[in-house]
């Protein structure tokens, strides 16, 4: 059986849209696609604390988790990820990336369209099939 990997995302709203995320041309896993910020959960991390790392390490904001909205699970070639999307807003800062901490680091962001991660999660993105599920909409 492969190991289990847990992860959880971010979605901030604005009037002006939500935060979506570009990750950079050269990742390995989904070069170039618009997200939600997102972050695996270490060992022994709750998830909340997680939230606040994504926040924090991938945004250069503090953010305050509202409510999970939904979760979902792919099969990646060696480990099994279930993800977890989060309501959260912006306690503290402005986005701004790279940070320049651990894991994936973001190459630009902007408030946008939901309707925007459509082409992530037809490339396997599941934080954006978790997100556009809830909206009632289809990738």
């Amino acid at each position: 059986m492969k190991p289990l990997k847990r992860s959880v995302s971010l979605i901030i709203e604005d009037t002006l849209g939500v935060l979506l995320v570009r990750r950079p041309d050269d990742d390995e896993s989904l070069p170039g696609l618009w997200g939600l910020p997102a972050a695996s959960l270490r060992q022994g991390e709750a998830e909340r604390e997680a939230l606040l790392r994504v926040g924090w390490e991938k945004l250069g904001v503090e953010v305050e988790p509202l409510w999970p909205i939904g979760d979902d699970e792919a099969e990646r070639t060696d480990h099994r990820l279930v993800m977890r999307d989060w309501t959260a807003r912006i306690t503290a800062g402005e986005p701004v990336v790279p940070q320049g901490g651990e894991g994936t680091q973001y190459v630009e962001w902007h408030w946008g369209d939901p309707t925007e991660l459509m082409p992530a999660a037809r490339a396997g993105f599941v934080c954006a099939r978790v997100l556009l599920r809830a909206l009632g909409s289809s990738w």
